[in-house]
């Protein structure tokens, strides 16, 4: 599998450049980050969530673990994991575990971790597990416009 069609679809109609690192096949977004050399703490790593109003993306940096008491605290939601079949469903177009957290692409709302916009780079799954897409700090926070902001993860 290549880029996910719908995040490059995304990325041309919002004029973001972008780079695609190409890196052996490894799983997990911190294994990702040692095999690229890039710090964990600049992979923006996506976590999917749902509750009665829908499905949420929160967006975390790898080297962190979700908060999901202060994000749902911070959202007035009751959000919890959704499973890896929901996930599989959602992200059609993505391998399992490769998700971009370009929530926005896929019609889904997103909260990001504020973390992850004081980078001057950011890196992302493209949808497969051996690229990744890299963007400045500018165009993230731009694709990130519409996604609740706030401090919802801490370091592993």
């Amino acid at each position: 599998m290549t880029m996910s069609l719908r995040l490059l679809e995304y990325l041309e109609w919002k004029s973001v450049d972008y780079e695609l690192l190409h890196h052996a096949f490894v799983t997990g977004s911190l294994r990702t980050a040692a095999m690229a050399h890039i710090p964990g703490r600049q992979i923006a790593k996506p976590v999917v969530l749902k509750d009665e109003q829908g499905y949420l993306v929160a967006v975390i940096p790898a080297s962190h673990k979700l908060d999901l008491e202060e994000l749902n605290r911070d959202l007035h939601r009751k959000l919890s994991l959704a499973s890896e079949k929901e996930i599989a469903r959602l992200f059609d177009d993505c391998s399992k575990g490769a998700v971009p957290p370009v929530a926005e692409a896929f019609g889904y709302e997103a909260a990001v971790d504020e973390t992850l916009e004081a980078f001057p780079d950011v890196y992302f799954e493209a949808g497969d597990h051996a690229e990744l897409v890299h963007v400045s700090g500018d165009d993230f926070r731009y694709m990130m416009h519409g996604a609740r902001h706030g401090h919802f993860s801490h370091p592993n």
